[in-house]
């Protein structure tokens, strides 16, 4: 059995506060146990974690070591990968080529990437809220020995988006990273763009979010937390990324506990997105039958207390987010 340890954290809280945006050290210093007793019951040599109250950034800090040899005391300046939490930025990325009129959730997968297994018969809707019935190329419990090799998005689709359909469209909820290598493709043709460089140019700069790396080209380096793993009850070992480009569009990104927080903030102040964008991105998909799939764009909706929450958890070589 092999189980992910490296951890990084994004947790908001409401209680045990004072002044607008800061903790009370009460809080502080139980948020220190939790992570604390994190660290000692999973085994994780680290996790990072960034809090946010009142819209404002209220407490970051990361914990353990980093890196096991040579040791590496954790910082909250260091990059983690965040798994598939990177989708919600790749919605946003959709969603803004939406508001500026060049595309639409409702046009055809056919419209773009014509060669595709029925892909008149899919939208970029389905393909977001992994209603298409792409079937899913990522063994999500460890790393295939086939992915420590180079890949290109168009070898992805080749080889997973030209097979048969594993459900009618629209008839199923099933995760599928394919379904987001699709959309990074189809993003990639409408602006002429690298996905990263639109990521750049469209978010990243306007939030003022300045650590983020592109992993399906560029593992972390030595100034970041470095990923591990465990077989049985064995050693923690450093583990291997995957090979370049098999992250693109679903896994693809590194960064803070910190910048993941001034991302959720810009969602909930509608800083890139406009209000009719956001409520699109959360509200969650339903079928064809009109069963929900607790699922919108890019992000897991549940109810909580009468309340939506809206979550995504992440896993890739070493990382869970």
């Amino acid at each position: 059995m092999t189980v992910n340890l490296r951890s990084i954290l994004v947790m908001a809280l409401a209680a045990g506060c004072h002044l607008s945006g800061q903790l009370a050290p009460t809080a502080t210093k139980k948020i220190d146990v939790i992570a604390a007793q994190i660290l000692q019951d999973t085994g994780a040599p680290s996790v990072s974690l960034a809090i946010v109250k009142d819209g404002k950034i209220a407490y970051v800090k990361a914990y353990g070591n980093a890196r096991i040899e040579p040791k590496a005391p954790a910082r909250s300046d260091m990059r983690y990968a965040i798994g598939s939490v990177s989708k919600q930025f790749m919605a946003c990325a959709i969603l803004l080529l939406v508001q500026d009129g060049k595309i639409s959730l409702d046009d055809p997968v056919g419209r773009f990437l014509p060669d595709l297994t029925r892909a008149n018969e899919i939208t970029v809707r389905q393909l977001l809220t992994h209603t298409s019935g792409y079937q899913d190329y990522y063994p999500l419990d460890y790393v295939a020995p086939f992915m420590l090799n180079p890949v290109t998005a168009r070898a992805i689709l080749e080889q997973w988006a030209k097979k048969p359909l594993d459900f009618d469209p629209g008839t199923r909820w099933q995760y599928s990273n394919t379904n987001f290598v699709a959309a990074g493709s189809i993003l990639e043709r409408v602006t002429g763009m690298p996905l990263m460089s639109f990521l750049e140019t469209r978010i990243f700069r306007p939030l003022g979010i300045t650590s983020p790396i592109d992993l399906t080209q560029h593992p972390p380096g030595n100034s970041d937390a470095a990923g591990y793993t465990r077989f049985a009850f064995g050693p923690l070992r450093l583990v291997p990324p995957e090979g370049p480009g098999w992250l693109f569009a679903a896994d693809e990104l590194g960064m803070t506990a910190r910048d993941l927080a001034v991302w959720d903030i810009s969602l909930i102040e509608h800083k890139l997105l406009k209000p009719d964008s956001l409520d699109t991105m959360i509200t969650p998909a339903r079928l064809k039958n009109g069963a929900p799939t607790g699922y919108g764009l890019g992000v897991g909706v549940t109810d909580s207390g009468n309340h939506p929450k809206l979550s995504h958890g992440g896993t890739v070589s070493g990382f869970v987010s």
